[in-house]
């Protein structure tokens, strides 16, 4: 399926979903990385910047350049942006949970406390506003696991969910480069496209460095095995890091669980 194509698809399933669902306005969060630009372009794209409400929700950890990155998206695209800060409950929820944890919330609970703050502060606005609350999620974290369970995760749709993250990146420059056709100058950033991605849920954390692989390699995996249907043995067979195989296949048996309570993706034969 060409890249436009899917990106079109992935647009018109997400309208669908929400129109059908009786909603006219959505909310998401811009943390100023690809997956949440390019779900903000498509809600846009979708239904219109006034109907888009984008919420910065930065940390102890977010880098001024991420903070901004996320207001050029929200001004290129016309759309509303507030900044609710995430540092006050996170560290509330640290203080109240130190004891409980052993003396200190530290380590993957520190990071998954963040993300699932910043699910809380997107679902108030939800039910404040009656917003349909738009996932950011794609399908290489859904099936490394690499998300976090009643953070991240949540939504009611996730528009890139069947897509994997090197497909986030073509989609997103397929879409700039659209705008510049028509004359418009070219909605996401290009600094979101050559910074590293990273959930910026700890100090210096990058994703390619936390999952043990570069995301180029990762999909070219997934899409073997998922797509493809090949078992360790084949993938090993076309020359794929035996090492890197064994433990991708046992982070997708180990986040079955995880994979269950994903939000509703586009069911579009992408890789068909």
């Amino acid at each position: 399926m060409e890249t436009g194509e899917k990106y079109l698809l992935c647009v018109a399933a997400l309208k669908e979903f929400v129109e059908g669902a009786g909603f006219s306005d959505v909310v998401l969060g811009l943390s100023g990385g690809m997956d949440s630009s390019l779900v903000a372009v498509m809600c846009v794209d979708a239904f219109g910047a006034s109907h888009v409400h984008g919420v910065l929700l930065p940390g102890p950890y977010s880098t001024k350049h991420s903070v901004e990155d996320a207001r050029v998206l929200a001004d290129n695209l016309g759309i509303e942006a507030q900044l609710v800060s995430i540092r006050e409950p996170y560290e509330a929820f640290a203080h109240v949970l130190a004891e409980a944890c052993g003396g200190e919330l530290a380590g993957l609970a520190a990071e998954n406390t963040q993300a699932r703050c910043r699910m809380v502060c997107l679902m108030a606005l939800s039910n404040a506003h009656g917003w349909l609350m738009v996932n950011t999620g794609n399908k290489s974290e859904a099936y490394t696991g690499y998300s976090t369970l009643y953070g991240d995760m949540a939504g009611a749709f996730a528009p890139l969910g069947g897509v994997y993250k090197t497909d986030v990146y073509a989609l997103a420059r397929w879409r700039n480069e659209q705008a510049v056709a028509r004359g418009v100058a070219a909605p996401i950033p290009e600094s979101v496209f050559i910074k590293p991605p990273s959930a910026e849920l700890s100090p210096g954390q990058e994703d390619e460095k936390s999952l043990g692989v570069d995301y180029a390699t990762l999909d070219a995996l997934l899409m073997a095995h998922v797509e493809r249907g090949l078992d360790a043995a084949a993938l090993k067979a076309e020359g794929f890091d035996a090492a890197l195989v064994d433990h991708v296949l046992s982070l997708i048996r180990a986040t079955a669980f995880k994979r269950a309570l994903e939000p509703p993706c586009p069911q579009a034969p992408f890789y068909g």
